[in-house]
């Protein structure tokens, strides 16, 4: 077999950005098979693109430098034309106004970082749905066995690298059932999961439609609820609004860190509405600068059924 040509592009952004700070929410747990820092050296990344996999890596010298991108597999010129779009180039920070200390200190220390828009839907999806009302290790454990199991190697040097590709829309459906328990994933997400991936046509149009749109399709596929779509939304479709309601901890983080106390969705919706069209970008900022409650006791431990994110 011949080997896969590499393609290549150079993307100059025209502001700061941090590849690494921006890419980092793609990742599923420091396990992640379709994801790789390469020690400073750049990132590889695993992705099923509309047109096949594909192998992508970036590398930046710094941060408001360029960033040079090559790919390799079907998906490579469909992943090469995505790069300003995945790494923040289409986020509009028009309007935002930092009305607390703390969130006016982030924006200033992480203004290389910006919304994300990978314009793939179902492989933000599916890990979402996993990731339904049990712990990030249960999870992330699911989703890497998962992957393992049924998805690819990644082509040319991701193959060599032991990088993979999650499973394309036809995969996922048809994921037994006993797989999915067998990955510790229940028949309620696994359910969701299948349904979603039969509707990964529909589902994919989002991203070509506006974020209420989008979100309101993705909520219509039974099982997906506010937080599934946000956690999409965040990463697909670069929705810079889609604050995480309904996780566990993102509200008494959010409130701990700017009022002195951990409250519930109904007190985070009210604190951040003067920050409405820019709601995520507040959570993405206090938690990349490290704003999270003190946590006392142990950890939560795996096969909970507490209601760690609702839906």
């Amino acid at each position: 077999m011949s080997p896969t040509p590499e393609q290549t592009r150079v993307w100059r952004p025209s502001r700061p950005v941090s590849v690494g700070l921006v890419i980092s929410v793609l990742r599923r747990g420091g396990g992640d098979p379709t994801f790789q820092s390469d020690r400073g050296q750049g990132w590889w990344l695993g992705l099923p693109t509309p047109q096949g996999p594909v192998t992508l890596r970036l590398v930046q010298r710094s941060d408001d430098g360029e960033v040079s991108a090559w790919a390799w597999g079907p998906g490579a010129d469909w992943a090469l034309s995505q790069v300003p779009s995945l790494l923040g180039g289409d986020d509009d920070e028009s309007g935002f106004v930092a009305h607390h200390p703390q969130v006016a200190r982030a924006h200033r220390r992480y203004a290389a970082w910006h919304v994300p828009r990978s314009g793939l839907v179902l492989h933000a999806l599916v890990p979402a749905v996993i990731e339904q009302k049990v712990t990030g290790q249960e999870a992330f454990g699911g989703y890497r066995t998962l992957v393992h199991r049924f998805g690819s190697r990644a082509p040319g040097p991701g193959e060599a690298r032991r990088l993979w590709v999650a499973p394309d829309a036809a995969t996922w459906a048809a994921v037994p059932s006993w797989e999915w328990l067998k990955a510790s994933v229940d028949g309620a997400r696994s359910g969701t999961a299948v349904r979603a991936a039969k509707s990964a046509g529909r589902l994919e149009e989002c991203a070509a439609m506006s974020t209420t749109d989008a979100r309101a399709r993705l909520r219509a596929i039974p099982g997906i609820g506010v937080w599934t779509s946000s956690e999409v939304a965040q990463r697909a479709l670069g929705d810079a609004d889609a604050v995480s309601f309904g996780d566990y901890h993102v509200a008494k983080n959010i409130t701990w860190a700017l009022l002195g106390e951990a409250r519930d969705d109904d007190v985070l919706a009210e604190l951040l509405e003067p920050y409405r069209g820019h709601r995520y970008r507040v959570q993405r900022l206090l938690e990349l600068d490290g704003q999270f409650r003190p946590r006392h006791g142990p950890r939560m431990s795996p096969r909970t059924h507490l209601p760690t994110r609702r839906g």
